[in-house]
């Protein structure tokens, strides 16, 4: 048998990785072959160290397949395994804020001459001034706690919108807030129904110019055949460590509904019990291991069996973590970022936490994003939108 060691199906590496130059990023592949027979690699005969090998290796495409082989007395043996180059890769976030439809709603009642005059819009704005911020806001049809349908948000401020699209980016959530999970048993039908209505409008009222794919779906629980429209639609990569359903945390349907204890709710998201078994038995029955501690170390991986590319999510939901936490949380995440290697990050929140009318409404919902932005722009970590060229690079697209 043989196992290539130091890379993970889909890892996406860069010049921390290797000697990087125009053309190629050459690597190092390490594994192991059992009987300690010769090995290869893309052709490249292996410095063998027992059972150890090592081969060192041009990476050329943004898409690279490495197969090690070696033949044995018991028979040959190979493994194949793709790599991404993320080509002059920079430190880079993107941002996404779900949940919107209450912006729309209180835009269509106030008419502002400028949509920026809402308090909302003017935050976010405000939020990019400083510091550069770019942020997709995803986005409702219905609004679930007023009669509101997103075909009522008036056009007007659409030069606006595309004036600002270059930091301001909208795309397809859901077709409402409620039912939880609206996609975790929905036909692609369906799925693409509602997608269809919001990306319409979006383009309607905003342009097209501000419209963009989404990277994550209401509740981040979909069945395969909506994952299957979502990719078929141009998905590029989703923010929720996996497409398949999973367990999750965060305020109960009765506490978004009615308004609980946010304290309580943030105190156990940061303790990780709103969602972590409490067994062994059930984490590993629910869970999924392997892929969750790599994506908790490296932020993400290209599956090439989907196309796509899987993040492990915003890594800090601001309305989830307090305002105080959040640079614990970031410099954490940083820490274990620089540790292997990775150049990618996140951030995100839902929008009803900000507007006063909201039950859970938490007074310094802005004030979180935008410490946020600020972690990042003091770790000279450039915003961009992951649906844009390899996960907001745009090297591979430069002729």
């Amino acid at each position: 048998m043989i196992e290539i060691t130091n890379f993970r199906q889909g890892a996406i590496l860069n010049h921390h990785h290797g000697v990087e130059s125009e053309n190629a990023l050459r690597i190092t592949v390490e594994g192991l072959s059992d009987h300690g027979c010769p090995v290869v690699v893309n052709g490249v005969a292996a410095r063998m160290d027992g059972r150890r090998f090592f081969a060192d290796i041009d990476l050329t495409e943004k898409i690279n397949v490495i197969t090690a082989s070696t033949i044995t007395p018991f028979g040959n043996y190979s493994q194949e395994v793709t790599l991404v180059w993320d080509k002059k890769s920079f430190k880079r976030y993107n941002c996404y804020i779900d949940d919107h439809i209450f912006l729309f709603t209180d835009l269509a009642k106030q008419r502002p001459k400028s949509a920026f005059d809402h308090f909302y819009l003017k935050g976010l704005k405000n939020i990019h001034d400083k510091y550069g911020f770019k942020v997709t806001l995803n986005c409702f049809y219905h609004n679930a706690h007023e009669e509101f349908l997103l075909k009522d948000m008036p056009d007007i401020w659409k030069s606006e919108f595309i004036d600002n699209s270059d930091w301001l980016k909208f795309s397809f959530h859901s077709y409402s807030e409620f039912p939880d999970r609206p996609y975790a048993e929905a036909s692609a039908e369906e799925f693409g129904r509602d997608w269809d209505l919001v990306q319409n409008e979006i383009c309607r009222f905003a342009g097209e110019q501000s419209y963009i794919a989404p990277c994550v779906i209401h509740w981040a629980n979909i069945h395969p055949a909506v994952a299957q429209e979502f990719i078929r639609r141009g998905g590029k990569c989703y923010c929720a460590g996996g497409m398949r359903l999973r367990v999750m945390g965060g305020p109960s349907l009765a506490d978004r509904q009615k308004g609980g204890n946010m304290a309580k709710v943030q105190a156990a998201s940061l303790a990780g019990t709103d969602c972590t078994p409490e067994t062994l038995g059930l984490e590993l029955h629910y869970g999924f291991g392997e892929e969750k501690s790599y994506v908790a170390n490296h932020r993400v991986y290209y599956d090439p069996l989907l196309g796509i590319f899987i993040s492990g999510g915003s890594g800090c939901c601001c309305n989830l973590v307090p305002l105080e936490e959040i640079p614990k949380r970031m410099e954490k995440i940083w820490e274990s970022c620089e540790k292997n290697h990775c150049e990618t990050f996140g951030g995100g929140s839902h929008e009803q936490y900000t507007f006063p009318y909201y039950p859970n409404y938490l007074p310094d919902h802005m004030e979180r994003i935008e410490t946020l932005a600020r972690f990042y722009y003091e770790h000279d970590c450039k915003p961009v939108f992951y649906s844009e060229g390899l996960l907001g690079n745009k090297a591979w697209d430069e002729k």
